[in-house]
């Protein structure tokens, strides 16, 4: 039987232990720099979480490191997420946010520009679980299309939209649902952000623009308003409609087979890590938590909700563990499901 000094002694030597790694961690951070890079340029959605992160996250690591935000475009968040996997110091001064989709590229796609395995990198956590957001289709009044019918009439006409790439969430969406629901989109892609998109739709050189609600609604804030020059013609990633959003028909909705309502389903599964953070593999294990533990903080600090609110971004936050286990559940869908998504995509398998 282990005596009650023994057990207290056990106990001060893990107390103590836990106490030295958490002192050498704030040695390390403090005087250095937290670089978040982002996959995409400024004023877009996920440069937008990145920036309210850094305000506040800083105050979370011990050390407290300052924070910067570098922006890394390309490739649809594909070239920040390589160099975080890749050429990032590994010692973690330097986290990333990037696309949504970039787990579902690594476990569908195939492609040899992919250099990262999702289920490698540190993940923090995600500010958005995409449960008070939506993906969707928004279209000039303008327009020739009026509804989602029109969209879907064959021989009716088609929407321009602009998308960045494939890969990207707006270029796959697009794809999927011209493929699967019969949307006739015409879809030009080479756009570097969503910005640049939003854009060349105000300037009437795009019919419409692929990109998240709550986004959309703080970058054009006149897009939202019923009044203004924009129509919503469909939402993705939804089970039930956006209460703001009741008269607008979900993906699921118009899935016209058990195959099809199956492929939506999985497609919408990287919304649950909607707006991810991570930091690069073989970063050591008590810097590591650390980061972990910050994110775990600041997601519950009362002073980065405020701001989150005032700036009028709806956070429904997961930590570590929840994120970690939304990108393996991704990893563990059917292969025949798989491979099905990834011929839709990125066409067939090279052979």
């Amino acid at each position: 039987m282990i005596s009650r000094r023994h057990l207290m002694g056990s106990l001060a030597a893990v107390c103590a232990s836990a106490g030295t790694a958490q002192a050498d961690v704030a040695d390390f951070y403090r005087g250095k720099t937290l670089n978040v890079v982002v996959g995409y340029g400024p004023g877009g959605g996920y440069d937008l979480f990145a920036r309210l992160l850094a305000r506040f996250i800083g105050n979370h690591i011990p050390g407290k490191p300052a924070v910067t935000v570098q922006n890394m475009p390309g490739a649809a968040s594909l070239r920040a997420t390589n160099y975080l996997a890749t050429i990032a110091p590994k010692d973690g001064t330097v986290i990333a946010t990037f696309d949504r989709n970039i787990p579902l590229i690594a476990f569908v796609s195939g492609s040899p520009n992919v250099q990262y395995d999702p289920l490698k990198f540190v993940w923090l956590g995600t500010l958005s679980d995409s449960t008070e957001d939506a993906f969707v289709i928004w279209a000039r009044k303008k327009a020739e299309i009026k509804t989602i019918e029109d969209l879907r009439r064959p021989g009716g006409p088609s929407l321009t939209v602009g998308v960045t790439g494939v890969g990207a969430t707006d270029n796959d969406i697009a794809v999927l649902l011209s493929q699967v629901l019969g949307l006739r989109l015409n879809i030009v892609p080479g756009y570097q952000d969503s910005n640049a998109i939003g854009l060349a739709v105000e300037n009437g050189e795009l019919d419409g623009q692929l990109i998240g609600y709550v986004a959309g609604k703080i970058a054009k804030p006149v897009w939202a308003d019923p009044d203004g020059p924009m129509k919503i013609l469909l939402q993705f990633a939804r089970k039930t409609r956006h209460p703001e959003l009741p008269d607008v028909p979900t993906a699921l909705e118009l899935a016209p087979d058990a195959t099809a309502t199956q492929l939506i389903a999985m497609a919408e599964l990287p919304y649950v890590v909607g707006r991810p953070f991570a930091a690069p593999p073989g970063i050591p294990n008590d810097r590591a938590q650390a980061l972990q533990d910050a994110f775990a903080k600041l997601i519950r600090d009362p002073e980065f909700l405020a701001e989150a609110k005032r700036l009028k971004i709806d956070l429904t936050p997961l930590d570590a563990k929840a994120t970690f286990a939304a990108v393996d559940a991704l990893g563990r869908a059917p292969t025949g499901l798989r491979d099905q998504l990834r011929d839709i995509l990125y066409g067939p398998a090279k052979k």
